[in-house]
């Protein structure tokens, strides 16, 4: 049966025939399946009141209604099955060990720590590894993710345990679920003090979900006021029973902080491995696994940390992570050792990728070169597809009150850019999160690690985004291009700083607030020592002025590396100055401040009164 014509072509109907399509799709892939011309289906849109060219991306909701109208059932393919799909086209099966029995070995537990937030979690990473990450975080909150592997004595046998160290604040619950979902057992830290708290009950169902056994560390027993028992007690209500009141779940007493017991948390691990799990994987095929976080190096570029879950993976392999590939350049251990191969339950730093791959996804060693481009293509030209997908009404943070009461706009558009990938994904899950009412819709258009660029404010304007850089900055012509523009550009060095203000936005709570203004930006060309000042900067000045008495960050490839400097001195030649205009060279001081290299970019603004729309 026939649909009615247009423009004098017969269009085929559907007749409830379902049509499967991968999301962002266009007209021409419709036109495709039902065997129509794309040219009739243009038309079709044009005469639902929609103007849509034959090859542009077009949402779901653009799908659906094309396909009622022609009397088709729309089966959109998702993101996993529609992967599974491309991989078995290269006839490569994911997350399956190849062989029988007799080819898998033994490997070790993966864990991830989890618990409520200030319950001790990075201090017990810290004393299982001895090296102290608290100092550099912002906030007090691990905001990168690395795995590193240690080794215990059980019953005499030296035995690994992998860990993933992921944050445990609430902001990061998608990366506290996703390092779940790679894990072997999880780790629940309860500070004996505080007992259970809400973010604990939180862990505790990620753990459950992802079916993973749980070991208990009841943590800070030597401070006053911990009670080990009661947390015990609270944990019996959420089905951890302790193993000394008749359960499987075996219940440790540490200090992280003194360094108490460690070494019985880790043969706890061990232990519960043993009883609960089989672990074994072939390290004789192809290396499979997951990245943990990605980031860009200026020296090496792309790197990632992977952590491999079956196979071998070896220097001079021919990897996909995500939309990412390359071959194998080096690999670096936890210690920052090169390693020529790492078996399963082994993390380590890859170089050698062709860009910086998403937090999560999985990796898979291929045998040419040529396949692993074709696959990373297809996943990236996917990824495209679903961003032009995607339309909005351009607005700021400070107009956005006024514009969901005009009824101008439904939906609040983000472009989100971090220096790592797991801050990016834990800021982006936190933001979807946030609970605004029905009045509008939270969309991230695109994420991703690095500066912000002018392909993101390019993307910004065509989709009406608001750019959140969070610890980077705007690189190159891309700050100018957005005031052009009237992009709406944010930078945050607080995930929760960021969270707070777009939730404020949407419920329309946006007080007064100061504004950062840029005055101008200074790249050094050379340094100077100074016995009495330190290190002084020999600096061209590329934008705007420098004026003495200023705040300054300094970047480092468009990452932020110090925040809330003071530009104490400035000289041209041998004179003190007040101010250097651009073009001109001059030296800076940043007072006690000394960590800068040569090609570091000293950026000076000042905050100025700002009332919001």
């Amino acid at each position: 049966m026939q649909a009615p014509s247009v423009g004098g072509v017969m269009l085929p109907r559907g007749n409830g025939q379902s049509v499967r399509l991968s999301r962002g799709a266009s007209l021409t892939d419709f036109a495709e399946k039902i065997g129509a011309n794309p040219a009739s289906l243009v038309g079709v849109m044009m005469n639902l009141g929609e103007m849509v060219t034959a090859t542009q991306s077009v949402s779901d909701e653009t799908l659906k209604l094309l396909a009622d109208e022609m009397n088709f059932v729309l089966e959109i393919v998702s993101p996993e099955e529609e992967d599974r799909e491309l991989l078995e086209s290269f006839d490569i099966e994911f997350g399956e060990d190849e062989g029988g029995e007799e080819f898998l070995v033994a490997r070790p537990p993966v864990v991830t720590v989890m618990g409520h937030v200030d319950h001790g979690k990075t201090r017990l990473l810290d004393a299982i590894r001895k090296t102290n990450v608290v100092a550099g975080e912002a906030g007090g909150i691990t905001q990168h993710i690395g795995a590193y592997q240690v080794a215990t004595e059980v019953n005499g046998d030296e035995r690994k345990i992998t860990f993933i160290d992921t944050p445990g604040h609430e902001a990061f619950t998608a990366m506290r679920a996703r390092g779940a979902k790679s894990t072997d057992i999880a780790i629940l830290v309860v500070a004996a003090n505080d007992g259970v708290m809400p973010q604990t009950i939180e862990a505790l169902n990620h753990a459950k979900a992802a079916d993973v056994p749980i070991v208990v560390a009841v943590n800070k027993i030597d401070v006053e006021g911990a009670d080990p028992t009661k947390v015990r007690g609270q944990l019996t209500e959420f089905g951890l029973v302790a193993e000394e009141y008749g359960g499987d779940t075996m219940f440790v007493d540490i200090s992280a902080k003194q360094g108490l017991n460690i070494e019985s948390l880790l043969e706890a691990v061990v232990l519960t491995a043993d009883a609960s799990l089989d672990l074994r994987a072939n390290p004789e095929q192809d290396a499979q696994g997951i990245a943990i976080e990605s980031h860009l190096d200026r020296g090496r570029g792309a790197v990632a940390t992977v952590l491999v879950q079956r196979g071998t993976l070896r220097v001079g392999d021919t990897m996909v992570v995500g939309d990412a590939y390359g071959r194998v350049r080096a690999m670096l251990d936890d210690k920052g050792e090169n390693v020529e191969e790492a078996g399963p339950s082994t993390p380590v730093l890859v170089l050698g990728l062709t860009n910086v791959p998403g937090a999560g996804d999985n990796f898979l060693v291929v045998d040419e070169d040529r396949t692993a481009r074709q696959i990373a293509e297809k996943r990236a030209a996917r990824e495209r597809n679903v961003r032009f997908a995607r339309k909005g009404v351009r607005f700021s943070l400070e107009n956005l009150d006024e514009a969901l009461k005009a009824g101008l706009v439904q939906e609040l558009n983000l472009i989100i850019k971090g220096d790592a990938s797991g801050s990016v994904e834990a800021l982006e899950s936190s933001l979807l999160q946030l609970d605004v009412g029905e009045e509008v819709d939270i969309r991230v258009l695109h994420r991703g690690v690095g500066a912000v660029t002018e392909s993101d404010i390019d993307l910004a304007t065509g989709s009406d985004a608001i750019v959140i850089g969070f610890n980077v900055r705007a690189a190159g012509r891309a700050q100018q291009m957005a005031e052009r523009e009237g992009v709406d550009v944010r930078y945050y060095s607080v995930i929760y700083q960021a969270i707070e203000e777009i939730e404020a936005a949407l419920k329309g709570m946006l007080k007064p607030e100061y504004e950062e203004v840029e005055l101008g930006t200074a790249e050094i060309r050379e340094i100077f020592r100074s016995s009495k000042l330190g290190n002084i900067a020999g600096v061209l000045v590329r934008s705007g002025e420098v004026k003495r008495n200023t705040k300054a960050r300094l970047l480092r490839d468009g990452k932020v590396i110090a925040e809330n400097l003071n530009i104490s001195g400035l000289r041209r030649f041998k004179d003190d100055v007040t101010e250097i205009r651009e073009g001109f060279e001059g030296g800076i001081n940043l007072g006690n401040f000394n960590d800068i290299k040569i090609d570091d970019v000293i950026a000076t603004y000042e905050m100025r009164e700002k009332p919001r729309g």
